[in-house]
């Protein structure tokens, strides 16, 4: 948008902060490349178009915006003379995309001293050439630390999580080694507890009756049910006075295994009943070998089942085979992600999830989405830490309006009022020095609101803070489609 041009006055400008320490010469020179409009209220130039003009205010009130997802937010209203707005990287030429990174409008009558971008890059090139060289290291060298330190981000928190899935994997695959080395023990007692009835005088209906108990004992096992720690105690006393009623040696040992497997001693009177009295004892212990092996085989089931379950997480984690961009459910990332951070949460912290399940699939980048979900859980976990090491983290999502709402509620120390604002830019971290870059919210927002055009919001005092995640439930193709 162009405003009504008006004479330029090279005293008017030079009264300005940006200019008073030019000469007349300078100033003369930047009234006659440059010019002076003014605009009505409405707006001045927007977001995302090339940067052709450098605008300084004279007078009037001008207000920034930028876009983040499909909304305007207003990011500074100002009154003061002399503030200065849009190509303001013309100096880097070629090398850098020129074009306006923020939106203008004005709210009144305003007028702006106009020059236009190729002008103000030869005059900073000709007027400041030093200074155009300490600008150029800066806005390059802060680029390229701000991706190696990005980079470090990453590979600190690869780091991390595999050392938190190495001791998730470890302890189901330690479980299933020690459940083989006692299964072929057992097996091996059970070999030779055979070659013992089988040298007996057995007849052949008490062998078919001591397989058939063997076979209706291995069905219990599978369809024992879960006693609470009273309800197992009283029925381990109650199986132990049977034993030793029987005269079965050793029954305190026997007691728990039983119980654990669903067998009381209404069971055990059935057994009594199907065999001898002089072959109990035998029978018993036949039974206690069965009954070990089905349980030592569930154990090993459940460890290699946990394993499975620990590499498949992993594998939604980390999106592999999977497209880049798709539609993806936003509860699956979330579990995948707590169940690789649980090493790291811990169990003093309990975790809530509050899902709504009947939110559709999302158009989303699910890796890149899961490095949110990471970095959000990992500060709330470290604000938990710092505020004695207990605490919730909740886990909810919910629509709102036409997004999905991902929110991280913790019940750390919270976010300083004077802190709130400043979160989002890179390198700032409230953390100790040394245990933050200050990037994990910065990468959080770029991901959230350039690459989903989405945006993140935070609400915090001390004890509840809410870190929500909005995100479009359409893409943008669909959306201009």
């Amino acid at each position: 948008m162009s405003g009504q041009a008006v004479p330029c006055n090279p005293q008017e400008i030079g009264a300005l902060f940006l200019f008073e320490k030019l000469t007349p010469e300078q100033l003369g020179r930047l009234c006659a490349e440059g010019r002076v409009e003014r605009f009505e209220p409405g707006p001045v130039y927007t977001e995302g178009e090339p940067a052709t003009c450098f605008y300084v205010m004279l007078d009037g009130t001008v207000v920034l915006y930028r876009r983040v997802g499909g909304d305007d937010v207003e990011v500074t209203r100002t009154s003061q003379r002399g503030v200065y707005a849009g190509s303001m990287q013309a100096y880097l030429g070629d090398r850098v995309r020129q074009v306006y990174t923020n939106s203008m409008r004005v709210t009144e009558p305003t007028r702006f001293f106009v020059l236009p971008a190729d002008t103000f890059a030869e005059i900073m090139q000709e007027w400041f050439p030093m200074a155009v060289h300490l600008l150029e290291g800066l806005f390059f060298g802060s680029q390229s630390t701000q991706r190696a330190i990005g980079q470090r981000e990453r590979l600190l928190a690869l780091g991390s999580l595999s050392a938190g899935l190495t001791h998730e994997l470890n302890n189901p695959a330690a479980a299933a080694v020690r459940a083989t080395a006692t299964l072929r023990e057992r097996v091996g007692k059970m070999r030779h507890k055979l070659a013992v009835i089988a040298q007996g005088s057995y007849a052949p209906e008490v062998m078919a009756n001591l397989i058939d108990l063997q076979e209706r004992t291995a069905e219990r096992v599978a369809k024992a049910p879960v006693l609470s720690p009273l309800e197992a105690s009283d029925r381990e006393d109650a199986v132990t006075d049977w034993l030793d009623d029987q005269g079965i040696a050793e029954g305190w040992r026997i007691a728990p295994t039983f119980v654990q497997a669903g067998l009381d001693v209404d069971w055990l009177d059935q057994v009594a009943a199907a065999v001898d009295e002089d072959i109990l004892p035998s029978a018993i212990g036949w039974l206690n070998y069965t009954v070990e092996t089905e349980l030592l085989m569930d154990e090993i089931n459940d460890s290699t089942t946990r394993i499975s379950h620990l590499v498949d997480a992993a594998k939604q984690y980390s999106q592999l085979d999977r497209a880049p961009f798709r539609h993806a459910d936003v509860h699956e990332l979330l579990d995948s992600t707590l169940l690789m951070l649980s090493g790291k949460i811990g169990k003093r912290i309990k975790v809530v999830k509050d899902y709504d399940r009947t939110l559709p699939r999302i158009p989303a980048y699910p890796a890149e989405l899961n490095q949110v979900w990471t970095n959000l859980i990992d500060n709330a976990v470290a604000a938990m830490n710092s505020a004695g090491g207990e605490g919730t983290l909740t886990v909810r999502t919910a629509a709102e309006h036409d997004r999905l709402l991902v929110e991280f509620g913790d019940t750390g120390i919270g976010i300083p009022a004077q802190d709130r604002d400043r979160i989002f830019d890179p390198f700032f971290t409230t953390k100790p020095v040394g245990q933050g870059t200050g990037l994990g919210l910065d990468i959080s927002w770029r991901i959230v609101v350039n690459k989903h055009h989405g945006s993140i919001r935070v609400e915090s005092e001390p004890g509840d803070t809410r870190f929500q995640v909005l995100l479009p439930l359409t893409a943008a193709e669909e959306e201009s489609a």
